[in-house]
């Protein structure tokens, strides 16, 4: 048995593995999802979304990836693992991603057959589109410059080939070091935390699609939940899912702030309470104040000086 069946789920409502079964529609991801289509329908060429760890970059990038047509685009998702990235490396990429067949190994070569390409994809009358995510890794002046070189290949006043970046908030940085390319960026979106309605609709629309009852999350869960992850819809993701996980471990199907206190202190997103101090430990403490010599006349002088005696009879009064 697990916490799917305890509460009745179909689906586990909040893995944070991309599914795009669960995606939300909601109005930051729409507008996101609007501008930058309008980029590169429009033939903008660069297009920039940007957001901190966990606001849904990722899951944006596949989501506009899979409503391009390819009916209408030539489209291809690049998504960067590593830094150790060569502009020899890139370029093959790119190629490939485009449909070109057999790649030349030498540059020049390569980069006539991506225009001989883009002149093919432009002549069926297709737009040519490459996602790139985790686009802060490539920070290189190198590998900027080749991208502004292959958003120069126009033809008639248009770009034969359209780039929209995901990335962290460092993807700036990057940019920044070839800034005729920083400048060309046409379309920008930057991904916002969700407020505690967003939050709200959030959790209950992941529900929904696994099969949960609307109820599931109270609503004082719900803002709890929404303080504790700041709105970072990755976190909420990971507090609803250790939620489902102890009420299944505690036989409970009832949810409660507390609960969500405590996982957040597990999960190390707010720091736990320190215990409360005796009035012993609060005294020894405190700095010790000078002594005055052959008697005891402080607080402090009982408890550091004198017998057992003395002090049990002074914690007595």
């Amino acid at each position: 048995m697990s916490y799917l069946t305890h509460f009745q789920l179909r689906l586990e409502p909040f893995s944070n593995a991309p599914d795009m079964r669960f995606f939300w529609p909601g109005a930051p991801y729409e507008r996101g999802l609007a501008r930058l289509r309008f980029a590169i329908e429009a033939r903008r060429g660069l297009a920039v979304c940007t957001g901190p760890v966990g606001h849904g970059k990722t899951t944006l990038a596949r989501r506009m990836y899979d409503e391009l047509s390819s009916d209408e685009f030539v489209k291809g998702l690049l998504v960067v693992i590593h830094s150790d990235v060569t502009a020899d490396w890139l370029l093959h990429k790119i190629a490939g991603l485009l449909g070109v067949a057999e790649p030349a190994g030498d540059k020049l070569g390569l980069l006539g057959q991506i225009y001989g390409r883009l002149r093919q994809i432009d002549d069926a009358g297709k737009t040519a589109v490459i996602l790139v995510d985790e686009v802060q890794m490539l920070a290189s002046r190198e590998l900027m410059e080749e991208f502004r070189g292959l958003l120069n290949i126009e033809i008639q006043g248009r770009k034969l080939i359209n780039f929209v970046f995901f990335g962290l908030p460092e993807t700036e940085r990057a940019l920044s070091l070839d800034l005729p390319l920083k400048n060309r960026v046409a379309v920008r979106v930057n991904l916002e935390p969700f407020d505690g309605e967003m939050t709200r609709r959030y959790v209950f629309h992941r529900c929904r699609i696994a099969g949960g009852a609307q109820n599931l999350f109270p609503p004082d869960v719900i803002e709890r939940i929404h303080a504790r992850s700041k709105g970072t819809p990755r976190l909420i993701n990971t507090l609803c899912d250790n939620m489902l996980l102890e009420g299944f471990l505690s036989n409970s199907r009832v949810l409660t702030p507390e609960m969500v206190d405590k996982i957040a202190q597990e999960l190390g997103l707010v720091e736990a309470p320190r215990p409360q101090m005796s009035i012993v430990d609060r005294i020894l403490d405190e700095p010790a104040p000078e002594h005055t010599h052959g008697k005891i006349d402080t607080d402090w002088d009982v408890l550091t000086t004198a017998s057992i005696d003395d002090i049990l009879g002074f914690l007595s009064k």
